[in-house]
């Protein structure tokens, strides 16, 4: 008796069910959206305001404008780059030796710098204090995943930048 007892409580295996679905990902309120808005004027067919989709060049903002105007020309437009939301791009403009606002002065103090952390390049985030190749580099690609910086509070995000670093930055620093 105890024989089969023991036979009828091993233990069976069910097959499991198959797996549900992944939804799509939602956006809430506390993550970035899945778009940028973009101002592009100059020498476009449709200058105006454009609402693209996140990771989007510059090359697709040329196109949602109605492309360039014949004749035109992109100037100094890197048509690979990836778009910042907020961001205006000025078609056929003559060529600067920086990027426009990247650079300025305080305006209590004209001697100091103040490098807007949406256009600058790695290279001029490198002359902030304290900011060599590496942490620059953190910086542009915090940056240009997150759709840019909407806040300098933000830069405390970027891995490497801690509370002391912060604090020697965010005077020196605009969005």
């Amino acid at each position: 008796m105890g024989a089969v007892y023991l036979w009828q409580s091993r233990p069976t295996s069910h097959p499991l069910p198959p797996p549900a679905p992944i939804a799509a990902p939602h956006t809430s309120a506390n993550r970035p959206t899945a778009t940028v808005m973009v101002h592009v004027t100059g020498k476009v067919r449709t200058p105006g305001v454009y609402t693209l989709p996140a990771g989007a060049r510059v090359t697709d903002a040329l196109k949602a404008a109605g492309g360039l105007r014949d004749g035109a020309h992109p100037g100094v437009l890197n048509l690979a780059r990836r778009l910042l939301d907020g961001e205006q791009l000025a078609v056929g403009t003559k060529p600067a030796s920086q990027p426009p606002g990247a650079i300025t002065t305080s305006p209590l103090d004209p001697t100091a710098t103040v490098i807007d952390l949406n256009t600058a390049t790695i290279a001029q985030l490198e002359q902030l204090p304290g900011v060599g190749e590496v942490l620059a580099t953190r910086i542009a690609t915090y940056r240009d995943t997150q759709g840019g910086f909407r806040s300098i509070d933000q830069l405390k995000e970027v891995s490497g930048i801690g509370d002391r670093k912060f604090a020697d930055l965010k005077d020196k620093v605009r969005i």
